[in-house]
């Protein structure tokens, strides 16, 4: 279509500013032109007078695909494959969006549902991508990424390749600029890192209340350098046997060696590496089994990046803090200001709203946490939910709904800081808590 006739359509949106087919048309036009910018605008005024419309939250939702804002794409697929009513074309853009993340089961199993809905939804790349009808040369058979496949490299089937970058992370700028000097930098400059003697891995250690995105932070880290991404639970390390979780342990860094470059994650690391002065002779042995995989001292740790995370840093024994270990410790504080506004927008993204001043509900959200922000839309949601069963008509999300709820959802960052006040008043060798004595103004 041409300039014309799309000027012309904005001339009739002009002169009918309501007409949200008339609206529609316009944006699914400017779309097709990969005009996405304008094209946001239009779904997103068509959706604040239509705020069920499934089609505009659909086109709305591959406008921010293509964008590449894919958390905003992401909210609002989940929010529709998860209706009674699902489109076709939420399910199809759910599997591309599932499938950049690595999860290809689930992918396959959303892309079905599309063309299952809708047959002319078919896509021959991505059911190669995906294995569905594929033959013996596809990626992926039945839902699983053939051994050694990769974009670029050999990776194991069921090591992530995140997607999430710095970008999709609100706030926490200095955080991000100290995982840059240590992990992507040394990447992607490696001659001026080899030429001071550097090499590329170690470890960086998190720590800060639950809740505040240490998780989330670490998987961007794998997406901003295209590196693999394995994360570690507890139940994955430890067992009942004698030398089993040693071995598990083991066979976890190996795993991570195999898959150069790659990002591999231990949350809640205060599990695994607690002070061995308050455990028992078994646990002794898998600190003992860590320590000796951070050193690499049988097999060569570069190109393995370490990051982990704790809520709990003075239960960390000691030697986990040495050179060429978790040689940086970095402070994660509750998300500030303008990180919770970003985060509020996100997560109201696609949802009935008007007119909301998320300026003034960050600001009455101080120490909140990003799962305390969530906290406060879920339950928002949910009352509004119950007013439309009650009235039986939808009514839009606005800033009084949310300050109510501020009434009723409490920061829960305020326990953690009260512990971590003690710690970095009384027990701070060597200035271990310095940034928790600045960030309370201690």
């Amino acid at each position: 279509m041409s300039n014309d006739a799309v000027n012309s359509l904005k001339k009739a949106v002009e002169v009918s500013p309501d007409n949200v087919p008339l609206r529609v048309h316009l944006a699914d036009t400017l779309r097709g032109l990969s005009r996405y910018e304008e094209a946001q605008r239009e779904y997103t005024t068509a959706l604040s007078l239509d705020p069920d419309n499934e089609s505009v939250k659909v086109g709305l939702a591959n406008t921010f695909y293509q964008l590449g804002k894919y958390m905003q794409a992401l909210v609002i697929t989940e929010d529709l494959v998860g209706s009674s009513s699902t489109p076709p074309g939420a399910y199809l853009l759910h599997a591309r969006i599932l499938l950049n993340d690595g999860e290809v089961d689930k992918a396959v199993q959303q892309y079905k549902l599309a063309i299952e809905a809708d047959p002319s939804l078919a896509d021959e790349s991505l059911s190669e991508r995906l294995g569905v009808n594929a033959d013996s040369e596809s990626d992926v058979v039945d839902g699983k990424i053939r051994a050694g496949y990769n974009d670029e490299d050999s990776y194991d089937p069921d090591v992530e390749r995140a997607k999430t970058k710095f970008s999709d992370v609100g706030g926490m700028e200095a955080v991000k600029e100290q995982i840059r000097m240590k992990i992507i930098y040394p990447m992607t400059n490696p001659d001026v890192y080899k030429a001071y003697g550097k090499k590329m891995g170690g470890g960086i250690l998190m720590y800060g209340p639950p809740g505040c995105g240490k998780t989330h932070l670490a998987r961007a880290t794998a997406g901003e350098i295209n590196a693999g991404f394995i994360s570690v639970g507890i139940n994955e390390v430890l067992d009942l046997w004698v030398g089993g979780s040693e071995r598990n342990l083991h066979d976890v860094f190996e795993k991570a060696r195999r898959n150069k470059p790659c990002v591999l994650f231990f949350d809640e690391v205060d599990a695994l590496a607690a002070s061995r002065t308050s455990m028992k002779s078994s646990g002794r042995h898998v600190i003992n089994q860590f320590l000796a995989e951070l050193d690499g001292i049988e097999s060569n740790n570069e190109g393995v990046l370490i990051l982990a995370a704790t809520n709990a840093p003075w239960h960390l024994d000691s030697a986990f803090r040495r050179p060429g270990r978790f040689d940086r410790i970095i402070f994660v504080p509750p998300p500030d200001k303008p990180a919770r506004t970003e985060i509020l927008r996100i997560m109201l993204q696609g949802k009935p709203s008007e007119n909301i001043d998320y300026e003034h509900i960050s600001k009455k959200s101080e120490n909140f946490s990003g799962a305390d922000l969530h906290a406060l839309v879920d339950q928002t949601l949910e009352k509004k939910i119950e007013q439309a069963m009650r009235e039986g008509k939808t009514k839009p999300i606005t800033t009084k709904d949310l300050e109510a709820n501020l009434k009723e959802v409490k920061p829960s960052t305020m326990e953690w800081f009260a512990s971590a006040k003690n710690y970095a008043l009384y027990s701070n060798e060597g200035g271990a808590y310095d940034d928790i004595r600045k960030y309370l103004k201690l």
